[in-house]
């Protein structure tokens, strides 16, 4: 069974936790990791003994779906390339990766603080199978995990008390499965598009793929990125009076931000068609400072509950109407100084704001700033 030779099948013990629990730890020491890899080895032969014939890889770390879910799947890969380098018959054709002084084995093993909170908490493992017996193990496993795919009460048992809380359910479950299960949670909160978009990433990198969000944005998915529509061109072809629109408008940077947040947590960047690579914030340019009108200066438009949602500059002339020469549009509270400063370096002006207390928009309903001195 050379490594050439292995298919690596990704499996993992998915652990509901009881409501307000959270594991002591996010990790296991080797030790443990052995000692639950056996557990587990017991429970998946039990359900498919063909799983001898492969080898069955542990990682001991705990993770959130979105940690599991990125583009090149690196948790299992990582997983899967450790347990290729151990030797053929090691511990009975069971391995297990474990902390040593306190660190996983690799990086990617190592879950993040961000998401440790979640009521799930995915376990990844891994059935490494020659080639002639990886379909029809694959078929099996697929099956039997969604059918009867419960943890041992040894396994369970075992789990509540290295970990210190309470299991409502802990079940292997395919990466398919799981892959199902999120789309499943991201549809429910209305978010199917983003879910379009991860898929893509996920399963077909090679090829493009264009989705819509709820509130009508333009979203596609290309190269490794999630492209969105301007959301100036968005606004451009929106209907309703002023206030009606600055409303809206309001709610699709609220989504953008809601889509940047979890495509983020998935390492897909969300960036502007057309636009400029920028890091927590899209950037719209519109041209260069014009010497017949005022210095720029930064105007902040502020949505009840969200902040500052877009930063305008603008030069004041004796038309009676500003010049815009650019929006950004902070993607988390965080980004909004990165996004300040770039401007301020961009058009050599001070990093001063006004803030607008309000989205506004101008005779045209389109995102503007006063064209009048503001006192």
């Amino acid at each position: 069974m050379e490594a050439q030779t292995l298919v690596a099948l990704p499996v993992v013990l998915a652990l509901e936790l009881s409501a307000g629990d959270t594991p002591s730890h996010r990790t296991l020491s080797r030790d443990e990791a052995a000692e639950l890899a056996a557990l587990v080895a017991e429970d998946l032969h039990a359900l498919v003994p063909q799983v001898s014939e492969a080898r069955l890889a542990v990682a001991g770390a705990l993770f959130d779906a979105v940690e599991l879910l990125r583009p090149g799947f690196p948790v299992w890969a990582t997983l899967d390339e450790l347990a290729r380098r151990v030797p053929r018959g090691h511990l009975d054709n069971v391995v297990a990766f474990g902390t040593h002084e306190g660190h996983m084995p690799a990086q990617p093993l190592e879950p993040e603080a961000a998401f440790a909170d979640g009521p799930m908490r995915l376990l990844p493992m891994s059935l490494l199978a020659p080639e002639s017996l990886a379909e029809s193990l694959s078929e099996k496993l697929e099956v039997e995990l969604v059918g009867r795919g419960e943890a041992g009460a040894r396994t369970a048992d075992w789990l509540m008390r290295t970990l210190g809380v309470r299991l409502e359910h802990a079940r292997y479950l395919s990466r398919n499965d799981l892959l199902a299960l999120t789309c499943v949670q991201y549809e429910h909160v209305n978010l199917a598009p983003l879910w379009t978009l991860l898929e893509s990433a996920l399963l077909t990198p090679y090829r493009d793929e264009t989705t819509m969000s709820a509130r009508g944005l333009t979203l596609r998915y290309h190269e490794g990125k999630v492209e969105a529509q301007s959301p100036l061109d968005w606004l451009r072809h929106q209907p309703g009076d002023v206030s009606q629109r600055a409303h809206d408008f309001a709610g699709l940077l609220f989504e953008l931000r809601q889509y940047a947040a979890l495509l983020g947590a998935h390492h897909l960047p969300l960036v502007l068609a057309d636009g400029e690579p920028t890091s927590g914030y899209l950037l719209e340019t519109f041209g260069h400072t014009d010497a017949g009108y005022d210095a720029p200066a930064l105007y902040a438009h502020e949505a009840p509950g969200l902040g500052v949602v877009a930063v305008t500059v603008a030069q004041r002339g004796d038309g009676g109407r500003a010049r815009v020469l650019a929006h950004g549009y902070p993607l988390h509270p965080k980004a909004l100084g990165p996004l300040v400063s770039a401007l301020a370096d961009r058009y050599g002006i001070a990093s001063d704001v006004h803030a607008l207390g309000c989205i506004l928009l101008d005779a045209d309903g389109q995102l503007g700033a006063p064209a009048d001195a503001l006192h």
